[in-house]
């Protein structure tokens, strides 16, 4: 049973969430492109906002860069330049612990802006709620491998999870089989990681893939409300 759960859970699993992501960012992007956004409330709480935004997306940058050269480069690239397995394994630690940290830093005051605001609490929606939670979450089980990443510095470890994404992204064989075995944090880490590409475009989170080009081609007219004239003046039009 074990066998057949960690095959579906990282053999088949990733793919359901590859294609949800892909084919949901496609059609919310076509179909609901006013909903493109990440829902500001920086009229309140500005200074909270603007703290814990900056170190949460410094960190979370960080981190998605880490993972995504450290996962995605070939191995032999590694070898060809002379960085070892363990080399790469303490970097890892060193770069992705101060970047977790920031992260965490920066997620606790949001976390707080949104819950413990009344008015903030009042406007959020439940994926707005939840997102950030699956991601602070996610956070706590990223820095919790570090303590068991300590354990094997001889970047063993590290090798099996990165043959394991590139054997995911090239349709290859085994990629299960390669984490059978590994801690169960680790496990946990990547089932959640994988479960925010699943969710990822039904929530805020879409704005990640914005770039302002994107809105030349949108459909239809946007009204924003001017603000309230003096009766004696002749209202100004609506902009669109």
């Amino acid at each position: 049973m074990m066998s057949y759960l960690n095959q579906f859970f990282f053999g088949v699993y990733p793919y359901i969430c590859l294609v949800v992501f892909v084919v949901g960012c496609i059609l919310r992007f076509d179909h609901g492109q006013y909903s493109w956004r990440s829902g500001s409330s920086q009229l309140l709480r500005r200074k909270q906002l603007v703290t814990g935004s900056i170190l949460f997306h410094v960190g979370i940058l960080i981190i998605f860069g880490g993972h995504f050269v450290g996962l995605l480069t070939p191995i032999w690239v590694f070898d060809a330049i002379g960085i070892s397995h363990g080399a790469k394994q303490v970097l890892a630690i060193v770069a992705g612990g101060f970047a977790g940290v920031m992260c965490l830093i920066g997620m606790l005051l949001l976390i707080h802006r949104r819950l413990f605001d009344a008015r903030i609490r009042a406007t959020s929606s439940f994926g707005d709620t939840s997102i950030l939670l699956i991601l602070f979450a996610q956070l706590l089980l990223g820095l919790s491998t570090i303590f068991v990443s300590l354990q094997h510095l001889d970047g063993h470890e590290m090798v099996k999870f990165m043959e394991w994404a590139q054997r995911i992204l090239t349709f290859r064989g085994g990629a299960a089989e390669l984490v059978a075995e590994v801690h169960p944090i680790f496990k946990a880490h990547l089932f959640l990681g994988l479960t925010i590409f699943l969710v990822f475009p039904f929530t805020r989170l879409v704005h990640m893939l914005s770039a302002p080009i994107w809105y030349l081609n949108r459909r239809g007219y946007q009204i924003v409300r001017t603000r309230k004239q003096n009766p004696k003046q002749p209202a100004a039009p609506a902009q669109q």
